[in-house]
């Protein structure tokens, strides 16, 4: 059912109330403090003190002056904020109150309020198989506004994922160092593999990249319901299954298993921080459990 323009300014209006609140209560104060020193900006050359980080020594000052000199770094103020938000077909699935998609404009909304709030840029990628569109960082509370209402209303050209796409554009796009949410199910075809690989290790040298996994139990688990007919919302296939076998239960579960340590593994290869957040579940205590592993 399409969504009209009233009904889109009123989930807008939901969604703020909702998440500038938890930004607010929350976020705001956590979300400095958990991405401070990731923008820095060199400042001075001193001499070094005891209880300094060796690894900050400036080795050319230091051979010059016969002293150890260290370099001197203070945080940038202005800090930016991108978000990568998925909006493939998955995304419309949600075995309980709300669907994957809506998850996701939720956190992105707490994170792009709690960015505004310390004055920070706030910019965004919507991305399928293909980046869908591309919202530069600006500042302010109008902004977010704006792009809340795209999380809320954006109609995807694509239905199909492909995660290095967003990934890449980020690298290409953002020359500046930035903190960098991906929020999506992290479901593809297995295709994009190598690619994704590769454009995360550079956007994960070059910025400080962290994965927000929105999933549903029914993709972990089937219920035990007889025979049921599956359909893959991306690409259109459809399968029969008979989820009071055991035997498919297991491999259905142990297929899921797979792909999340596969996805898991990537990331951590890359140094990205992850957060796992279920349509059934809390993202406000999963989101402040990342910021304190910080």
């Amino acid at each position: 059912m399409q969504q009209t323009e009233n009904d889109i300014l009123k989930r807008v209006r939901k969604i703020e109330i909702k998440t500038r609140g938890l930004s607010n209560e929350i976020f705001a104060g956590k979300y400095h403090t958990a991405f401070r020193g990731r923008g820095m900006s060199f400042s001075e050359v001193r001499e070094y003190r005891a209880g300094d980080d060796v690894r900050d020594i400036d080795w050319n000052v230091t051979a010059r002056s016969r002293k150890p000199h260290i370099k001197v770094y203070e945080e940038e103020r202005e800090l930016t904020m991108m978000l990568l938000v998925d909006v493939s077909a998955s995304g419309a699935f949600g075995s309980v109150e709300r669907t994957k998609r809506q998850i996701i404009a939720e956190i992105a909304a707490v994170l792009a309020f709690s960015a505004a709030q310390n004055n920070d840029k706030v910019g965004c990628i919507f991305f399928s198989d293909r980046v869908e569109k591309f919202i530069p960082p600006k500042k302010g509370r109008s902004h977010v506004l704006a792009i809340i209402r795209e999380l809320v209303g954006f109609r995807p050209e694509a239905a199909g994922t492909k995660l290095s796409e967003p990934v890449r554009l980020l690298t290409n796009v953002v020359r500046k160092r930035c903190t960098a949410f991906l929020l999506s199910d992290l479901l593809d075809d297995g295709r994009d593999a190598a690619a994704l690989e590769e454009a995360l290790k550079i956007a994960g040298s070059k910025h400080d990249l962290v994965a927000i996994r929105v999933s549903d139990p029914r993709e972990a688990e089937l219920p035990d319901v007889g025979i049921v007919e599956l359909q893959d919302a991306e690409t259109g296939r459809k399968r029969w299954l008979d989820t009071s076998s055991r035997t498919v239960r297991a491999r259905y579960a142990e297929a899921w298993r797979q792909r999340s340590e596969r996805i898991g593994t990537l990331l951590k290869q890359h140094r990205i921080d992850a957060a796992e957040v279920r349509t059934d579940g809390d993202y406000v205590t999963e989101l402040i459990k990342l910021f304190r592993q910080r």
